[in-house]
């Protein structure tokens, strides 16, 4: 009975996990997993990666040092808002694919996402 409890248990967390596959700036790839029942945005998984993401405005869409471009799975983002379109908008180099990391929130609908990042 024991052993089915921690089956059932390690089954309903594994349903709160999504994959992101992150490219880095040296083109290697890895995929990491993030829950989905935490609240917590792109760029707070990228830094407790240990990927090297400023996020110098802790999340605020008010620097746009989390600028990541998603290469895989824009269609499944929510709309930029204004502030994060603001934000894209002082970078030197924009692409249409360009989001920042703080903006995008980790939920089943992201699940497959692949990004790269500039850093």
């Amino acid at each position: 009975m024991h052993d089915y409890t921690l089956c059932r248990n390690f089954a309903a967390a594994m349903d709160n996990m999504i994959s992101v596959i992150v490219q880095d700036s040296k083109g290697n790839f890895q995929t990491i997993e993030a829950p989905t029942d935490m609240s917590l945005s792109l760029m707070e998984v990228l830094k407790g990666s240990d990927y090297a993401i400023e996020a110098t405005c802790g999340g605020m869409a008010l620097c746009a040092t989390c600028h990541v471009r998603v290469m895989k799975g824009l269609d499944q983002l929510k709309p930029q808002n204004n502030d994060e379109l603001d934000m894209l908008d002082t970078l030197p180099t924009l692409y249409p694919e360009s989001r920042l990391s703080c903006q995008i929130h980790i939920s089943e609908e992201i699940d497959g996402i692949e990004i790269k990042l500039f850093h």
